[in-house]
Parts: structure tokens; sequence; C-alpha cells
């Protein structure tokens, strides 16, 4: 991704997919910004602004036509293709992800499972078998996968992700609440539940305070 495009505006682009995916499906031929932003929240600027980082979509005074706008944000995100993905742990968290991903209709899929509990290894989820942690990296590297999921305990994160750079991929999503060192051409998206939890606490103590 070229270094001028903010990851803010990447981050909106599946939104605006969405968007644009549910008035697909309802047959709508044309779209405006302004309608794009009474979907999904943003001002109609901005949505002009985003998509202006990655060429010219709409004509002035028409609006964008929907097939044709919904196609290029998938092949800006690179959905036009099927991507795979490695998942790195199979506790709760990690089966709920897999879980979840194979109930979506989408070109992102977990096409491979590890974990190092020799009692995991070799059960199915969802139709996908738990391999081997150790065999990590001569499966990514032979899937060609270049994107990862992580969803291990703190200590074993950065080994983890360390073995995934090495292996070739390119993006990872960290749930695992610590922070990464990754080669400066790997990105890395973390979410951490509990600190996201922990701020949404915030509003319930506000209104707690509100009224008491």
């Amino acid at each position: 991704m070229s270094a001028r495009i903010p990851q803010v505006s990447v981050k909106r682009l599946p939104v605006y997919l969405r968007a644009l995916s549910g008035l697909a499906a309802r047959r709508v031929e044309i779209v405006s910004s302004a309608d794009l932003a009474r979907l999904t929240g943003f001002s109609s600027e901005q949505i002009r602004k985003d998509l202006a980082y990655f060429g010219s979509f709409g004509t002035r005074g028409v609006g964008y036509h929907t097939d044709a706008l919904l196609e290029r944000i998938r092949r800006v995100l690179g959905l036009h293709r099927d991507i795979a993905v490695a998942l790195v742990g199979a506790g709760h968290l990690g089966t709920a992800l897999a879980r979840y991903n194979q109930g979506q209709e989408h070109h992102v899929e977990i096409r491979a499972i590890f974990d190092a509990d020799p009692a995991k290894i070799g059960q199915a989820i969802g139709g996908t078998a738990v391999l081997d942690v150790r065999d990590l990296g001569a499966t990514v590297r032979a899937q060609g996968i270049r994107l990862a999921v992580v969803a291990v305990p703190a200590a074993q994160a950065q080994g983890v992700v360390a073995e995934l750079c090495a292996a070739g991929v390119e993006a990872i999503l960290n749930f695992a609440p610590v922070r990464l060192e990754v080669p400066p051409s790997v990105h890395v998206e973390n979410i951490d539940l509990s600190q996201a939890l922990q701020s949404l606490a915030f509003y319930t103590a506000l209104g707690a305070n509100e009224h008491g």
C-alpha cells in the first residue's frame, strides 16, 4: 500500500463495501456519496476523499454506478480473488473465529489452523483439521499464505509471529495482548478484547456517576 494512503481510509473501505453490497442486492444502480453517508455514518466529503486515493470512480452530478464501484473496491482490497488465512491458536477464541469465518460469504478464508496442544491436533473445526504448530512455517510456505490471525497466549505470540514473518506472511491480525516486533514490510493489526471492554466500562461508570 502506498505510504500516502492513510490507514484509516483503508479501514473504511470494507464499510463502504458492505453498504454497496446491500444496495446491489436491492438492485440500486446509482448511488451518491450522500447515499453512502447515510448508510455508513461517514460524511460525503470523507467518502469522496477516501475513494479519490484509489482513482476516479464517479461522475459529478450523477454519482457512482453501484456494481462498478463495488467491484473496484473489491479489487483495491484484493477481494476479487480468494485469500487464504492461517489461524494460530485453536483455543476458545481461535475456535470461535474459525467458525465465524467459515459462516461468511467472502473471499478471505481460514485454510489452515495450528495449535501446540496434542489433544487438539487432528481435531476438525468446521471441516478444517488442526495442525501441529511445529508445521507452521512449512505449511504457510507451501500454501502461499500471506495473511494470518494470531490467537495464542502473550508469552507465545512473538515466537509465532517471527515464524510467520519468516514464512512470508505480510499481514497479521493479533489478538494476543502484547506488542509484537515485526519487519517494516509486515502490517500488524492489534485487537485487545480486554482493553476494549475496559474502555467501554468507562461509559457505564459515567452513567452511574451521573445518576449516583
